[in-house]
This record gives structure tokens, C-alpha cells and sequence, in this order.
């Protein structure tokens, strides 16, 4: 009855998260519990060698999730939204949209998993003396430049997917700052785009003469806690078909899934770090000071609210781990066993603790596509074995665990070795997570270093983008970081586990396996085509 109250009254929060292959809604009340989720299940197309998106399905995805929470909230307690008081938008960051002066879009919806744009970052990382990776914005548009694309010229917003919803819900060109951050490098002192950066790019393109400048094209760099926006009209009536939603809904700035990722987790003090593990691996850690050299395997990102994020992120996670899942449940299922997707993950993954700690020497690339820590503009999934291999079920799986690792490993391991950063301890949060004691426990292995996973860590970033969402009200009373630790956090829970000294070395050896034989995968880029 209580949140039946609540909910009628409007003193609601939500959060929606566009993630690679699920589209999630989380709504809380004011103390960041949970009422309600809903769930939309999309995927990417590979169009024309694009990965992307159209715009009517991410359109269609945001009412269709809407929808599910809806439906979840009046089945739950018998009413119906209307009034919501503040909300957020969250994406997979980086990637490419393009629009017009009338928000036309220009070219297809570039996504994060696009590697295409290899000149474009080495002369900018050469020229910032900053690290840009492939699937950055700023790589994408220069790229776009230096290949001469006709669309370049007609430039009036360049921005990510999250940055997008939100403009299409209020009319405001507005991204949170941890977002900006895989757009353009970010100035933690000014808490905006890198100026001096800014300045080096616009004489880059000098010669091109285009009737836009970047500082005009890109959205506006705003930190947690402040007001984005708006819902306004069509905002409310994009988000429910049904038109029960009011508009006037306040906004939290829109972020990437890696600062909601970090809120989620509770990991946005220095010294902390998180590990999001799914379609795509990515690890963060925030630093307490700035690092000596810039690495091509790692980003430089930051928290929601500004400060400077080590990054080691692999575009590959558990995509073809999923698909080989996908094969024992056909299996099953040519036998008459049913069996849900659950109890299937739940089984291979715990009995893949049975196999040897380096994996009985096989070996697994799960490359659906290119791989920047590695340096591949484009993947093949792969796995391999040798005649004297221990080829068994539970060795299989664990390669292709260890496997769905040990890019982001290579960039971690960049951090500890070379600029000697310490990891105290890492919060796990994504699918890989959800087997308990599994993922948890290689991935310890893998960076040397307890991994915690709260109970709350299934919530995801929809989670983290609805807490952003509720910090707006709270702002003017504490830090994010005192926000997060004395009102939703204080009586969290959760699980931590410190992998065996056996385990470790043996996923140390795996590693180098796995380096040694990548030429093998960036081989089989050049003989096996599409």
C-alpha cells in the first residue's frame, strides 16, 4: 500500500538504460529501492559493414520498454503511471550520430563496436598526445572528414545515443560529463571539453573550411546532480503511447553505461573500481593521480561527476560464450529436456570450476568484432585446441570464460605493471556475474585482486541512471560520493572472493597463450571472409 501511495503520488524516479541487446527500465522511490523493471530485448544489425542501429528501432525500443515497466508497475499494485518526478537516459557510449539543422540524420548510427576509424585515431592520439580510441565520437567525425564523406558539410550536431534520447524527450543538447568523455577528451578542472584540444582540432580542419566550428556541434557537458531538462509533450508521448504520462518530468543529465556502471557499484571514490561485464568488458579505475604516459589500451574517461577514470575496455565480452550456450540448449532441446536459460548458464559455468586452472591448453577468441586492445580492425570467433589438449566440457567453458577476460586483462595489466596503480579491490556488476562464484572468482584471478558483487549488482546501470536521476533532489545536500555511501549504499551487501594463488597463475598462463596466438585470429581476419 505504501508504494501504491507513492507511486499515485509521482514522487517517482526512473531510469532507462540502452544497453547492446537489452533495453532495461528501473524505477525507485526516493530511498533508491526498486519498484518496478522493464525489459526491451533488441539487437544490433551489421549493415553495409556498419554495426548499428535504425532510428525508428530505438524509437519503437524506448516505448516498448516504457511499456513493460508500466505494465509491471499496475500488474505489481494495481495503478498506472502518470506522473514521474525525475528521470534519466542512459547508452552504450561512444560510436556516431550525425544530424542536420532539423535533426535529420545523416549517415547510419555508428555504435561503440565499430572499429573503422584507424587513421583517424593514431593522427589524433599523435597530435592530442592523448590516447583516442577507435570507437570515440571525435574519431569517427574525423575519420568521416578525412575520407571526404558529402555529409560532413550539412554538421549541426554530432553526439551519442543516450545524448540523442535525451534531446528527443526534452529538446535539450545536454550529455553528462562521464559521457562527453568518450566523445572528446574531457578537463577535470574545468569540468568541460579539453580546450587546448579543442583549439588543435579546429586547426586540423582548418584547410576544410566547413561553416561549423567543434565547439558549436557538440552537446554541452553537464555533471551529475545539475537539471538537464524537460520532458516536454512529445517527450511524455514518445515514452508512453497510451498518453497517461504528464510531461515535466525533470531530467539528470544523460550518461554512458560506464558512469552508470560505477554508481551502480558504489565505485566512484579514488581508488576504486569496477568491472561491467557483458556484451562488451570493461574495466575502470579511479585514479588518485594522473598517469605518467598515454597507453593505446587504455581511455581516459571519468566519474559522473568529472573526475579522471582509467579505462581498459575490450569491445568483445560474452557474445560468443552466449552463442555456444545457444548450441548446448539446441542440443538439449533435439533430446526433448527443457531446461531455462538460467539453470543452463548456471550449470556449464559452475561446472567449468572443475577444469584445469590454465584451461587444459585450449584457447578461445571471442571476436565478433574488432578489438582495440589487440589491435584488430575486425574479428572472427575462434577456438582452438591442440591434439594433446585436455579437450572436456568443463575446460571448454572455462577458456571461453578466461577468454571473455583477458583483453580487458592486457589493458589492466598495462596499469599495474607501468604506471604502478594499485587495485585494492574490483565491483563486479553484468551477466557474467550472475552464476555466483564463477565469474566472480576468474576475474579475481585474472587482476590479482578481491572481486566484490552486491546483491543489487543485477540492477545494472538502469539502476545507476534512476540513483542519477535521484541525486538531482539530493544534490544541494551531499557529494555523489556522500549520496551514495550514506543514503543508498549504507546497508548494501554482497559477496567477495579473493581467487587462489593456483588460480592465478594459471590464468596468467593462459594469457600468454592467448598473446602469442592472436596472430593466429588476426590471420584468419585476412583468409576467412565475411
Amino acid at each position: 500500500m505504501e508504494a501504491k501511495k507513492v507511486i499515485e503520488s509521482g514522487d517517482i524516479f526512473l531510469g532507462i538504460e540502452f544497453g547492446s541487446t537489452r533495453i532495461k527500465a528501473v524505477l525507485t522511490d526516493e530511498n533508491g529501492e526498486v519498484l518496478g523493471i522493464g525489459i526491451h530485448d533488441w539487437e544490433n544489425s551489421f549493415t553495409d559493414g556498419i554495426w548499428t542501429y535504425p532510428l525508428d528501432e530505438i524509437l519503437s525500443g524506448l516505448s516498448s520498454c516504457y511499456a513493460s515497466i508500466k505494465f509491471d508497475i499496475k500488474e505489481k499494485y494495481g495503478v498506472t503511471i502518470k506522473q514521474i518526478k525525475h528521470m534519466g537516459i542512459s547508452a552504450m557510449m561512444h560510436g556516431y550520430m550525425a544530424f542536420d539543422k532539423d535533426m535529420n540524420l545523416l549517415t547510419p548510427f555508428q555504435t561503440w563496436r565499430n572499429s573503422n576509424t584507424e587513421e583517424a585515431a593514431k593522427k589524433l592520439s599523435e597530435s592530442f598526445k592523448f590516447n583516442i580510441p577507435l570507437r570515440w565520437t571525435i574519431a569517427h567525425l574525423y575519420q568521416r572528414i578525412l575520407d571526404k564523406e558529402e555529409h560532413v558539410e550539412k554538421l549541426n550536431f554530432v553526439t551519442t545515443l543516450s545524448s540523442y534520447i535525451h534531446y528527443m524527450l526534452t529538446g535539450e543538447k545536454n550529455i553528462g560529463i562521464g559521457d562527453a568523455s568518450g566523445i572528446f577528451p574531457i578537463d577535470s578542472s574545468t569540468m568541460d571539453y579539453d580546450a587546448s584540444m579543442l583549439n588543435i582540432f579546429e586547426e586540423k580542419i582548418k584547410k576544410y573550411k566547413f561553416p561549423w566550428e567543434i565547439r558549436e556541434i557538440l552537446p554541452k557537458v553537464m555533471v551529475a546532480g545539475q537539471r538537464a531538462g524537460v520532458l516536454t509533450k512529445l517527450g511524455a508521448s514518445l515514452l508512453d503511447k497510451d498518453g497517461d504520462l504528464k510531461e515535466g518530468s525533470i531530467l539528470c543529465p544523460p550518461e554512458g553505461d560506464a558512469g552508470t556502471g560505477m554508481v551502480a557499484t558504489n565505485s566512484i571514490k579514488k581508488g576504486t573500481g569496477n568491472m561491467s561485464a557483458g556484451t562488451s568488458m570493461f574495466a575502470m579505475l579511479v585514479l588518485d593521480k594522473k598517469l605518467n604516459d598515454y597507453y593505446e589500451e587504455i581511455d581516459m574517461v571519468t566519474t559522473p561527476d568529472g573526475y579522471p577514470v582509467a579505462m581498459s575496455h575490450a569491445n568483445n565480452g560474452t557474445s560468443d560464450l552466449n552463442a555456444w550456450v545457444g548450441l548446448f540448449r539446441e542440443f538439449a532441446k533435439l533430446f526433448g529436456i527443457n531446461i531455462s536459460d538460467r539453470e543452463l548458464f548456471e550449470k556449464l559455468y559452475t561446472n567449468s570450476l572443475n577444469g584445469s586452472v590454465d584451461c587444459g591448453n585450449l584457447m578461445s577468441f571471442g571476436y565478433l568484432s574488432g578489438e582495440g586492445i589487440t589491435k584488430l580492425n575486425e574479428g572472427r570467433p575462434m577456438f582452438l585446441r591442440s591434439p594433446k589438449s585436455e579437450f572436456n566440457l568443463a575446460n571448454f567453458m572455462r577458456a571461453h570464460l578466461y577468454s571473455s577476460l583477458t583483453a580487458v586483462k592486457v589493458g589492466l595489466d598495462i596499469l599495474t605493471e607501468k604506471e604502478n596503480v594499485k587495485i585494492k579491490k574490483m565491483m563486479g556488476h553484468g551477466g557474467l556475474f550472475k552464476t555466483k562464484g564463477v565469474g566472480q572468482r576468474y576475474l579475481s584471478a585474472a587482476i590479482n585482486a578481491p572481486v566484490e558483487v552486491l546483491d543489487t549488482a543485477s540492477e545494472g546501470g538502469a539502476w545507476g541512471i534512476a540513483l542519477l536521476a535521484l541525486y538531482v533532489s539530493q544534490a544541494d545536500k551531499y557529494s555523489l560520493d556522500e549520496f551514495l555511501s550514506k543514503k543508498i549504499f549504507d546497508k548494501n551487501t554482497g559477496s567477495e572472493i579473493m581467487a587462489d594463488e593456483i588460480d592465478v597463475k594459471g590464468f596468467k598462463t593462459f594469457t600468454q597463450r592467448y598473446l602469442k596466438a592472436i596472430d593466429i585470429e588476426r590471420l584468419s581476419v585476412e583468409k576467412f571472409a565475411e
